[in-house]
């Protein structure tokens, strides 16, 4: 039973993840999703030439690194939450080091000032890039971060999302479960 409500409150946080993974909110994540987020993030950050080149680069490969893995691919929820499952009961360690990895990587992506720290535009334009619009749900979301001089160190907001995905504690504090149960 104890296992079974470990892997409930997984799940649950997992569904979250693919929604916001689901950016056009056609109920599947597909090719669609990754073009649509690329381009929002760089028109958000009016990027330009070869730095708009750059980081939709890095963008479409973090995608087809952590969630598409070929380009024609459609993947539903439940696929998802099968592929998270797979990957988590197989070997806990390694899935929690692939989700740092793939944390890292997007955060540094969405870190275009390469300061290490995030600060609330930062934090708006990469909710916005997925699709969440609400400004002040998703500034609600930043104060949980406990911002100093309104910059939140990188490794923090990395931390937290490893947490979110990785973490079947339901008793620990879950910043980004929080942000999620917001409304961002």
């Amino acid at each position: 039973h104890f296992k079974t409500k470990t892997m409930e409150y997984l799940t649950q946080k997992w569904k979250m993840w693919y929604k916001s993974l689901d950016v056009n909110h056609d109920g599947k994540i597909s090719m669609e999703d990754v073009e649509e987020s690329r381009n929002k993030f760089t028109d958000l950050h009016h990027l330009l030439g070869d730095k708009a080149e750059s980081v939709k680069n890095d963008m479409k490969k973090w995608w087809t690194t952590y969630i598409l893995t070929t380009e024609n691919q459609e993947i539903s929820e439940e696929q998802f939450l099968a592929y998270l499952g797979g990957l988590y009961n197989a070997d806990k360690a390694a899935f929690r080091d692939r989700m740092q990895q793939c944390f890292d990587m997007m955060f540094d992506v969405i870190d275009t000032n390469k300061d290490r720290s995030i600060e609330l535009d930062e934090f708006i334009f990469a909710w916005k890039a997925f699709g969440h619009e609400n400004k002040d749900l998703v500034t609600k979301a930043f104060s949980l971060f406990d911002a100093k001089d309104g910059l939140v160190p990188l490794r923090d907001i990395v931390s937290a999302w490893v947490q979110f995905v990785t973490s079947d504690d339901s008793s620990k504090r879950d910043i980004v479960l929080e942000a999620f149960k917001t409304g961002v």
